[in-house]
């Protein structure tokens, strides 16, 4: 059975030259956490997913897997 993919945190990281840590830094969580984001292991909360949506400069809806067809 596969992981179903909620976030693209991983994604989006990459598509911005964000390393984990970077992150993991600007929003006071440990390294383990965003690496467990990145992996669907566990998930942010809403506040957590908007915090990152502003240090990225994104939209938050650009962290979430589209549900769409």
């Amino acid at each position: 059975m596969s992981k179903i993919s909620y976030n693209r945190i991983k994604a989006v990281l990459a598509e911005r030259g964000v390393a984990n840590n970077e992150l993991a830094k600007k929003i006071k969580v440990s390294d383990q956490t965003v690496s467990a984001w990145c992996t669907n292991s566990k998930q942010p909360s809403i506040k957590t997913l908007y915090e990152i949506a502003r240090y990225l400069k994104i939209d938050i809806r650009e962290l979430l897997v589209s549900t769409k067809g």
